[in-house]
């Protein structure tokens, strides 16, 4: 077992309070009362609080998303990766509730007119997203998986959108329905759409 550092230990302890309050609703005395630390102590492993959220930020997605790039990485074709996603999709409300929801939603509403460093790291995680989807679905046409006129571009922002909007209504009505139900719609209109028979 590895022992945490004092930044790790700061991060364990902060990064869902920032993720469940966001970035104007975390004050000081919330990280030195959910630390124990002073001031003093945040601040010698700390910058300041951009860069306590923007780490905070980076911990969160690891623990929530990164594990679903790791699972594409493993998984062959386009049409299996695209249901990988929608798979991992259906366990991600009971993943990130106690956490405050997904980082990349709620960092990306939270920040964009107060914090543009950490609201352009949402961003570009949203990109490599889209990104990703465009190439699984490139792939798949590559492979004869997806139909040739396949536009990848607008089925990943399609999809991105499905993915984000469903989990932040999940959210909003503490109802997992919404994620499982968008998932579905996913496989069984989006990816039937455009799978090869």
């Amino acid at each position: 077992m590895s022992i945490m550092n004092t930044s790790e230990y700061i991060l364990d302890k902060v990064a869902p309070i920032f993720n469940r309050q966001g970035y104007v609703g975390t004050s000081l005395s919330d990280i030195t009362t959910a630390t124990g630390l002073t001031k003093g102590a945040i601040y010698c492993n700390f910058k300041n609080k951009e860069d306590l959220a923007l780490k905070s930020f980076k911990l969160n997605v690891d623990l929530a998303i990164k594990p679903l790039f790791r699972i594409i990485e493993n998984t062959n074709g386009g049409i299996n990766k695209l249901q990988a996603i929608t798979n991992y999709q259906r366990n991600y409300y009971d993943l990130v509730k106690d956490r405050g929801g997904c980082p990349m939603l709620r960092v990306g509403v939270d920040t964009k007119f107060i914090n543009p460093p950490l609201f352009e790291e949402a961003q570009k995680l949203s990109l490599r997203f889209t990104t990703g989807l465009i190439n699984i679905i490139q792939e798949g046409i590559l492979n004869n998986e997806i139909k040739d006129d396949t536009d990848p571009v607008k089925y990943s922002k399609v999809i991105l959108s499905l993915i984000e909007g469903s989990s932040l209504l999940a959210f909003i009505h503490d109802k997992e329905s919404y994620i499982q139900n968008a998932m579905d719609h996913i496989d069984s209109f989006l990816i039937k759409s455009i799978k090869k028979e």
